[in-house]
């Protein structure tokens, strides 16, 4: 008897804290339940929609210098970093197998030379021998095979000047070649910059870009005149366009944004990874504009960047004025079940055809907000437009005049439905103490 008044009493107890929990959600005992919420009016503001790329600080022209020629460097009077004008010698290869080129060049040369007055000796003499024949052949003083001899001599004398010339063309043409790899021997600076870049040193050897890619010596580089580089996904691609501005954060610079222009956007993009993981972005080129870092230049610095700085790029594609805003985490987007009901028609028994339907759920996201009415949250179904880091532009469900929940974003996200219980709070703080 005990023992079954123990279960009846742990049962009725079990009970009891179950309604006790239920009634005091529902509001039947105490206070009810109520979520404490922070609340802001829409306001008209200017927002800017940007954009944000990762990249590279890099020079707006660098010139890559390699060796047309193969051989050993044997003078580089630079240094990376060094200012060099345009036309300064930045290197040498070692010329000597260039200059016995050049000299056995000048021998062919002469060689055909040689033969062009040769040949024209040789045809001459059988012109000479021709017009003799051709004229006993007439007076019928040589036989018809002598002349036919006569002849064709001629015509090979005049076949082998013509050769001797060609010969002398493909020699002299010889010679030119020789004498342009002798002075590909000498490299000189093809712009003003600074040497951005040195890749080799005093005594190694090169490989010359005549038949395939050759050796990088160095780059050149106009320092005074910078622009990074980034790469912007193919979704956002296309609301960059030339002369948008861009705010440009450099790692070197933490807390700084300088200023820049777009100026180039690539038509091709770069495709990284295979199949599913693949990601296409585009390289956009943003040229730094001098005013917004002029106060980091000092007399023995050009430029306070150097190609190959890590960047973060906002590029800000849109501004609109005076148009209706709320904050961003005040947007949340929930499931929205429609029902779609789909007919056809089905034959039985080749009787009549019976129309016969079928539903569906389809579950379509949509945007909306929480407003306050009374001590209740109610949803509010909105359209966005564009947003910038802190808002984001409402075009149509809100008037202006509503009380929006913009915090905290826990209950805007997941606890919060229609008509759930609300407690206003004035500071944001508050909501920090309550949790």
């Amino acid at each position: 008897m005990k023992k079954g008044l123990i279960k009846y009493l742990l049962g009725a107890v079990v009970i009891l804290i179950v309604f006790a929990v239920v009634a005091k959600k529902k509001g039947w005992i105490g206070k009810p339940l109520t979520t404490p919420v922070y609340v802001e009016k829409p306001e008209y503001r200017t927002i800017t929609e940007a954009i944000t790329a990762n990249g590279k600080i890099q020079p707006e022209v660098e010139v890559k210098i390699s060796s047309e020629v193969s051989g050993e460097i044997i003078e580089l009077p630079v240094k990376e970093g060094n200012w060099v004008e345009k036309g300064t010698l930045l290197c040498r290869i070692k010329p000597d197998t260039y200059i016995s080129l050049k000299e056995r060049a000048i021998a062919a040369v002469n060689s055909a030379n040689a033969r062009l007055i040769q040949a024209k000796a040789q045809l001459a003499q059988s012109e000479l021998s021709f017009n003799r024949s051709k004229q006993l052949y007439e007076q019928k003083a040589i036989s018809e095979s002598e002349y036919e001899t006569a002849r064709t001599n001629y015509e090979v004398a005049q076949a082998e000047l013509k050769a001797a010339n060609y010969s002398v063309e493909s020699a002299q043409a010889s010679l030119r070649e020789a004498e342009e790899n002798l002075r590909k021997t000498t490299i000189y600076a093809p712009i003003s910059g600074t040497v951005s870049k040195l890749n080799v040193e005093l005594g190694e050897r090169v490989v010359g870009t005549i038949q395939m890619a050759g050796t990088e010596i160095m780059r050149i580089a106009n320092l005074n005149r910078m622009e990074a580089r980034v790469n912007v996904n193919e979704n956002d691609i296309v609301k960059v366009k030339i002369a948008d501005t861009a705010l440009i954060e450099v790692d070197a610079y933490l807390g700084r944004k300088f200023k820049g222009i777009v100026t180039q956007i690539a038509n091709t993009a770069n495709v990284q990874g295979i199949t599913t993981d693949q990601v296409t972005n585009f390289e956009v080129r943003i040229f730094i504009l001098e005013k917004s870092y002029k106060d980091l230049l000092t007399n023995s610095q050009t430029s306070p960047f150097r190609p190959g700085m890590s960047t973060t790029v906002e590029i800000l594609t849109n501004t609109k004025e005076n148009v209706l805003t709320i904050p961003i985490l005040a947007v949340t987007t929930r499931i929205d079940t429609v029902k779609k009901t789909g007919e056809w028609e089905k034959v039985e028994n080749n009787t009549q055809p019976v129309v016969e339907s079928k539903t569906t759920k389809v579950e379509k996201p949509k945007e909306i907000v929480f407003i306050t009415k009374g001590d209740t949250a109610r949803i509010v179904e909105v359209k966005t437009g564009i947003q910038d880091n802190q808002y984001i532009e409402i075009i149509e469900g809100l008037k202006g005049d509503e009380e929006v929940i913009t915090a905290p974003y826990s209950a805007i996200s997941r606890k919060l439905k229609d008509k759930s219980l609300i407690r206003k709070v004035k500071n944001k703080d508050e909501l920090f103490k309550t949790e």
